[in-house]
């Protein structure tokens, strides 16, 4: 196995559906993330906000099955390439990248967030 290049203990992931090719998201991983999405499958992330693990769909229901993991040629950053389970954004678009740099939405959003996140709390 190769030897990742973590930056103060993470790896940025750029994650794509394994069909379309679509970039769905981009997150980032320490190696703990790295080691249970080998071992599960199934996408497991570090939140820089929330400073812990997370399991994408754990909250929503749309996981992400990893098919492969790519490395790039200085091993500093990881592509998942996935079967994607409903939508990857939390904002309930299919991919992060929904609108363009001068705010121009150009998808469809798939579910409402806030009655996917709150119904996980109540």
């Amino acid at each position: 196995m190769l030897t990742l290049k973590y930056a103060d203990g993470l790896i940025p992931v750029v994650v794509q559906d394994a069909e379309t090719r679509d970039v769905l998201m981009v997150a980032w991983a320490n190696a703990e993330a790295v080691d249970l999405t080998r071992r599960t499958g199934y996408a497991h992330y570090f939140s820089r906000s929330r400073k812990k693990l997370w399991k994408k769909g754990e909250e929503s229901g749309h996981f992400q099955r990893v098919l492969r993991i790519l490395v790039d040629c200085d091993e500093d950053c990881l592509l998942y390439e996935v079967e994607q389970a409903g939508a990857a954004c939390h904002m309930g678009y299919r991919s992060c990248f929904f609108r363009t740099i001068e705010g121009n939405i150009v998808a469809e959003r798939i579910f409402d967030p806030e009655t996917v996140y709150t119904r996980k709390s109540e």
